[in-house]
């Protein structure tokens, strides 16, 4: 354990399986204390159970992403817990465009895509700047993917790939407004992994996709901003 994060926190949204456990994980073995964020309050205990073997310090909160009065009250909640927040990773997010393409996909369901995996990273960075302004050196993780850069996008999965390129342009964005105030916004691509996202025909594992995020938040210097990762270098959006 590397005791120069300890006294950090971090929150994962969506932290309670798949890549996002993998992340609060390996952040709990670099000594974060973590908060595991889930739609359910049931599931983020559930993860934190099984992370306890790992470290102590687990913290839950449930944490709707796509649901405003949820984001507002898990930072009510958490502001009265921790006196700053070193660490957000905006990973939740779904996967809904099975048997759709650009041609078909409804407008209802390119809101809910939309309003979940790209205004909801805004909306909780927006909400849990007060917190990760009390912190040195804060980062911003946002988790997108392959779908999201110009070169990988597919008419085949329309609302995912548009709501991750939104993701990358709002990191680019919200890089350049934080600057200032010296927090550090990325994001990530962490590659087809097998989760119940990914399927089982994935080739990478879930520590594998957790990687970079890991990296960024303990490794990778402050100054590198407004960036897409994948296994920690720079890639083109």
């Amino acid at each position: 354990m590397n005791s120069q994060f300890q006294g950090k926190y971090a929150l994962v949204t969506g932290g309670n399986k798949g890549i996002g456990f993998a992340i609060c994980k390996g952040l709990l073995q670099s000594g974060f204390e973590v908060i595991v964020a889930a739609r359910s309050l049931s599931a983020a205990k559930t993860a934190a159970e099984k992370l306890q073997s790992v470290n102590s310090k687990v913290r839950v909160v449930e944490l709707d992403i796509a649901d405003d009065q949820s984001i507002d009250q898990a930072v009510k909640h958490l502001s009265q817990e921790i006196p700053q927040l070193d660490v957000l990773v905006n990973n939740a997010g779904i996967y809904p465009d099975e048997g759709v393409n650009i041609l078909t996909i409804s407008r209802e369901l390119l809101n809910q895509t939309m309003n979940t995996n790209a205004f909801g990273p805004i909306r909780t960075s927006q909400a849990f700047l007060p917190l990760l302004e009390k912190a040195p050196q804060a980062r911003i993780i946002n988790v997108s993917s392959g779908y999201g850069r110009l070169n990988g996008l597919s008419f085949d999965v329309p609302s995912y790939c548009l709501s991750k390129l939104t993701v990358n342009g709002a990191t680019i964005m919200l890089a350049d407004a934080l600057q200032a105030k010296g927090i550090a916004v990325n994001a990530i691509d962490p590659g087809w992994v097998k989760t119940d996202m990914g399927g089982t025909s994935a080739p990478r594992s879930p520590e594998q996709g957790a990687d970079t995020a890991i990296w960024l938040a303990t490794e990778a210097s402050v100054n590198l901003s407004g960036k897409l990762f994948r296994d920690r270098r720079e890639i083109s959006y």
